[in-house]
């Protein structure tokens, strides 16, 4: 890889920062202990995680209690929607977002073979979860409600604590998947007013394999693993120490710079979208809330995957959406629960900023990207 290769997919996977490196060699190099383990370094092992814990707590206003530590976020989100569906036998339904992540929607789904009902929320042209829709579904018993903080792809920021409330007031718990929002906004998982929330590491500067559902202790659930009978017996298996040091590394990190990250990032998003509307863009969920690093945009009669192949071969990293379908040739799922047309969503190119992007990048990728939208209409011209 090229060093002149700039970055520009922050919502895919994040740079380790060097100060959680520097946090987890220790348990990568000497510190060998397993925290099960009641000798000198099984102890110091269970200090790591005991201390990670509360790191993690603090950045999503919660209690280090109601931590429990996974491998990613996709297995936390497994674990909430096929652990707190089951509380409830007499409601054998569950309701999720037109926009969810497949980790939400396909393990929903999955448990129709359980005899479960999937209901489908619907979203606005903005890219807004649809209180009325849910009310809707939530005539018919409903165990769990799962809708996202904020969208991968399209980063708009949805209302939870008013979805949250709905849900409530029918007998429903709630659960949100809030790996994108988790270093990108402020975070209270008290002020959300949910049971379940997912949170991943790699996200926010720490190392990849390593998640977090933030649960309500009032609430049931079972677990999705079975062992050893690690954190509480909620998730069995031997914590990966480094991993989830590293992961609490980063979130203390977010104390003290999440302000200047919002602005460092919301200021490169806005100049963005300043330049797209000069070329022509549509910019999805623009008229929305949004996640300050993200822009969601297509231009007509240009395929999104051609683009984004088109700006790698000319040193810009982007994305066609989330990274965890980027195997499909489909148009998004969010815009289309968005009702984008799909020659227009098939166009689509995701560009999410980080800290150590400057304004200079943004320019040089401006003006490549102004060349190659050029080049391809061109194309598109003459083999019409």
């Amino acid at each position: 890889m090229s060093n002149q290769h700039i970055y520009l997919d922050n919502n895919s996977t994040t740079l380790l920062d060097s100060r959680v490196l520097e946090s987890m060699l220790p348990f990568m190099q000497h510190q060998y202990g397993n925290p099960t383990s009641r000798h000198l370094f099984g102890r110091a092992a269970r200090q790591a995680l005991d201390q990670a814990r509360e790191q993690v707590a603090e950045a999503c206003g919660a209690h280090p209690s109601q931590v429990v530590f996974t491998s990613s976020g996709t297995e936390a989100n497994n674990f909430a929607i096929h652990g707190m569906a089951s509380n409830n036998e007499n409601a054998k339904q569950i309701a999720v977002s037109a926009i969810e992540h497949p980790a939400v929607t396909r393990p929903a789904f999955a448990l129709r073979e359980n005899g479960y009902r999937v209901a489908v929320i619907a979203a606005d042209h903005f890219g807004n979860t649809d209180p009325l829709s849910l009310e809707v579904a939530l005539e018919k018993p409903t165990s769990l409600v799962s809708v996202m903080l904020a969208n991968n792809e399209t980063g708009v920021i949805q209302d939870i604590a008013k979805l949250a409330e709905i849900a409530k007031s029918r007998g429903a718990l709630f659960h949100t998947d809030a790996v994108q929002a988790l270093g990108k906004i402020p975070l209270d998982f008290s002020t959300l007013g949910v049971n379940a929330m997912t949170v991943s590491s790699h996200k926010i500067n720490g190392p990849q394999g390593a998640g977090a559902l933030i649960l309500d202790k009032r609430v049931d659930i079972k677990p999705l693993l079975h062992g050893g009978g690690q954190e509480k017996g909620l998730r069995s298996g031997t914590e990966n120490v480094a991993a989830i040091v590293g992961f609490g590394a980063a979130c203390a990190l977010i104390k003290d710079e999440l302000a200047s990250r919002e602005k460092i990032t919301s200021q490169l998003r806005d100049t963005l979208n300043m330049g797209l509307k000069d070329l022509g863009a549509t910019i999805f969920g623009d008229k929305a809330m949004r996640l300050p690093n993200t822009s969601f945009f297509a231009f007509n009669e240009i395929e999104g995957e051609t683009l984004v192949m088109a700006l790698d071969r000319k040193g810009f990293a982007v994305a066609s959406g989330s990274a965890c379908s980027s195997d499909s040739t489909e148009p998004s799922h969010v815009l289309m629960a968005m009702g984008i047309s799909p020659d227009l969503a098939r166009g689509a190119i995701r560009v999410s900023f980080g800290t150590n992007n400057t304004t200079e990048q943004l320019n040089a990728f401006l003006t490549v990207l102004q060349s190659e939208v050029q080049r391809l209409r061109q194309l598109t011209a003459v083999a019409v």
